[in-house]
């Protein structure tokens, strides 16, 4: 039997219904779910979540509870005008599973659950991640959305086939539907989704009333398909800022004492990867540039935070290289990460085939200088050549170490460049996702069609 027959944890500012979590996660999450099995919650399952009356009652469908997602809820919804719900059909970030890409049990350790309505749908507590398009059908969604008294229902990405059961139930109830995904164009497909992406994608996003582009690339993508210009908004994609400022302040003796829990002990500068370990980042090819300017007397520590699929072979290739400069910290959860990029001064990102790139932000947040490779999704927006950072191509080793050598050779570079990196990500924040999403609400209210 589900533990989600009907799950919603409802969140008020007015106090009329409240049962709002409280305190750890774990606790939290049983006793919600305890007491619902009991039949106490039974008055808390509304047809209408709370906040009905206010302007955007807004319903966002997710396969399951993310951290860079659940902080903004709780910020639209703390706005006059805005209901925020989150619809989830999985709960597995919650309890904990393991995530292929860190090859690591994850169960994230900040709150994801407390300052928005949360609805989980019957079944949350079976379903993993997804695992392709028909892994999550979902049609428990129908119910779900047609009978919430949404105003706008946004869905993210193409993919599992429940993002279509939530915009058909959208468009059978008269709800505008809104899409906010990852895609841009430098992203490599195979020939065949290529040749349909334009026709089947394109033909797919007539069948919303906007998109909401996460930058610039993402932008471009929507126009590729055919997407107007008038039914494309932009609500970048962004972590809780003011949570990775905050966390990233330490003192000199807290910095020093964080830098030698991880091997390091002086005062050279730090280069930080923090991602997965897996191909499409290419972390070897910052082991193969640490070695190229270990060879050119550059002076400086490269630390690893992550795991996955690569983490002995970069185990090996730090051995093989004679790197005695590299630190492996292992998987860092997100409570802790903020103060690992304060403790760092250089932020690397080498992927190919990154939709986004969330950790920029998060390292810009930190005020580091960035170094990335022009591929990443966020490079155009957050990336400015001489101003904050340096990107090159991925996979071109010799233009990564380039990019790096002149940050890791001058004090003085790394401090300007990471002030300007804090400026730029200031703008680059849960304000600028209210604006975007209320033009694209207002715009949608009116009736009109698809016409270019």
């Amino acid at each position: 039997m589900s533990l989600y027959p009907r799950l919603v944890i409802p969140y008020s500012r007015s106090g009329a219904v409240v049962c709002q979590m409280s305190g750890s996660p774990d606790q939290s999450r049983s006793s919600m779910i305890r007491r619902h099995r009991d039949g106490l919650l039974d008055a808390l399952t509304f047809k209408h979540p709370i906040g009905t009356r206010k302007k955007h009652n807004v319903a966002f469908i997710n396969t399951h509870p993310i951290q860079y997602f659940a902080p903004l809820y709780a910020y639209l919804n703390r706005l006059d005008d805005f209901a925020v719900s989150a619809i989830y059909l999985s709960d597995y970030s919650i309890r904990g599973a393991v995530d292929d890409g860190f090859a690591h049990n994850v169960k994230w350790d900040i709150d994801l659950l407390t300052g928005y309505n949360v609805r989980f749908v019957a079944g949350a507590d079976r379903r993993g991640a997804p695992a392709g398009f028909l892994s999550m059908v979902v049609p428990e969604l129908w119910r779900e959305v047609r009978g919430g008294g949404f105003s706008a229902v946004i869905v993210h990405g193409h993919t599992p086939a429940a993002t279509l059961v939530a915009a058909a139930a959208a468009r059978s109830a008269r709800i505008p539907v809104l899409m906010r995904g990852e895609t841009h164009l430098g992203l490599r497909r195979s020939r065949v989704k290529n040749m349909l992406r334009r026709p089947v994608i394109g033909a797919c996003y007539r069948w919303f009333d906007g998109v909401l582009a996460i930058g610039s690339a993402n932008h471009d993508f929507y126009r590729a398909m055919g997407v107007p210009e008038r039914r494309i908004f932009t609500m970048p994609y962004t972590v809780d800022n003011d949570r990775f400022i905050a966390a990233s302040h330490l003192s000199t003796v807290e910095r020093a004492e964080l830098r030698a829990g991880f091997g390091v002990t002086d005062d050279r500068p730090v280069v930080l990867f923090a991602a997965k370990f897996q191909r499409r980042k290419r972390p070897d090819d910052l082991l193969r540039a640490a070695s190229r300017l270990r060879d050119e007397k550059a002076d400086f520590h490269l630390l690893m935070i992550g795991s996955g699929e690569m983490e002995t072979e970069l185990r090996f290739l730090a051995q093989t290289l004679s790197l005695d400069n590299i630190h492996f910290a292992g998987f860092v959860n997100q409570a802790a990460l903020p103060r690992y990029y304060a403790a760092s001064d250089i932020f690397v990102l080498p992927s190919e085939n990154e939709p986004w790139g969330l950790a920029v932000n998060e390292a810009m947040c930190a005020g580091m200088p960035i170094v990335a490779s022009s591929e990443i999704g966020c490079a155009r927006d957050l990336v400015r050549n001489g101003v904050n950072g340096r990107t090159f191509a991925a996979g071109d080793i010799t233009g990564l170490a380039d990019a790096l050598m002149p940050l890791v050779a001058n004090a003085e570079m790394r401090r300007l460049m990471g002030r300007a990196s804090k400026r730029l990500i200031s703008r680059w924040s849960y304000a600028e996702c209210e604006v975007g999403l209320r033009q694209a609400l207002t715009r949608i209210a009116a009736p009109a069609g698809w016409a270019t």
